[in-house]
């Protein structure tokens, strides 16, 4: 796993041994900041369910503001911090170590864009987009991009007030980009 692009591009990144994370493919990396390039430029972007961090810190590299992860496996945690000092990016990043859905609730600012990779065949995606529509750190402009299996079904997401602008579908699993509805 690397840094597609941006000023760490090229570095090689840290991911947890065994079967507990899956990092994205950098294919699948590349498209999904094809996308969210115009909206990347010094945005504040949180990065759900971390892993990693290769998702955060390629936000980073390629000029978002700042990047807060949340993560609760130990390992994983582990990874992240040792990514962000050997991409330089600590200055620029927060982590914080323990549940996603606690950790929102923790937030302070406003963020431009949230990124949630959660266990595929998990509620979370449903749960932190509720949560997240009554919590004070989105706004309008907010972009919400959920990564999920090819499979999953994404219709909560207008019951919890959102609009689905885009799907980008993989092999196995896809990007749902949302907004609030206003």
């Amino acid at each position: 796993m690397r840094v597609i692009a941006g000023s760490a591009r090229r570095l090689q990144l840290i991911s947890p041994k065994g079967m507990d994370t899956r990092p994205t493919g950098d294919k699948i990396k590349e498209t999904l900041f094809n996308i969210l390039a115009p909206e990347l430029y010094d945005v504040d972007f949180l990065d759900l369910f971390a892993g990693s961090g290769g998702i955060g810190i390629e936000a980073l590299s390629r000029g978002a503001g700042s990047c807060t992860f949340i993560e609760k496996d130990r390992e994983a945690i582990r990874c992240i911090k040792k990514n962000l000092e050997m991409t330089h990016f600590t200055d620029r990043a927060s982590v914080y170590a323990g549940d996603v859905m606690n950790g929102i609730y923790n937030l302070t600012g406003k963020y431009g864009i949230v990124f949630m990779d959660p266990p595929y065949a998990s509620q979370y995606a449903a749960q932190v987009l509720n949560a997240l529509k009554i919590l004070d750190i989105t706004d309008e402009d907010t972009l919400f991009i959920a990564e999920c299996g090819k499979e999953t079904d994404m219709s909560f997401a207008d019951a919890a007030g959102y609009d689905i602008i885009r799907i980008k579908e993989y092999k196995n699993s896809k990007h749902v980009f949302m907004k609030h509805r206003i």
